[in-house]
């Protein structure tokens, strides 16, 4: 991928990635061949203030969990009702984390 691609790519979607790890996929993707770059552009990311919505408006029953391919968790969560409702807070001030992390770790494992 070229740069000026990359540069603009980032621009994009910078805010659904972590701040953190953009100059680690400004890497990757400058390194990537032609295909990985067009599969990393063609990937969904998620967007963090919408996993925080969700995540306060069904929270409780694991949507946000499910959405981010976490099985496991979104069942225990909807078994407990969001761990009667603590769990379900909790997760509404760290969904947005858990977007970017996703979307970075999803990036990640096409460019890889």
């Amino acid at each position: 991928m070229e740069q000026q691609q990359v540069e603009q790519w980032l621009a994009q979607n910078a805010k659904k990635l972590p701040a953190e790890r953009v100059n680690e996929l400004k890497d990757l993707l400058l390194k990537a061949d032609e295909n990985k770059a067009a599969a990393a552009q063609s990937i969904s990311l998620k967007d963090g203030t919408t996993m925080m919505l969700i995540a306060w408006i069904a929270g409780a029953y694991g949507v946000d969990r499910f959405m981010l391919g976490q099985t496991g968790l979104g069942i225990a969560k909807l078994l407990t009702l969001g761990g009667c409702g603590i769990w379900a807070i909790i997760d509404i001030f760290s969904a947005s984390k858990r977007a970017k992390e996703f979307n970075y770790n999803k990036l990640k494992e096409v460019l890889a």
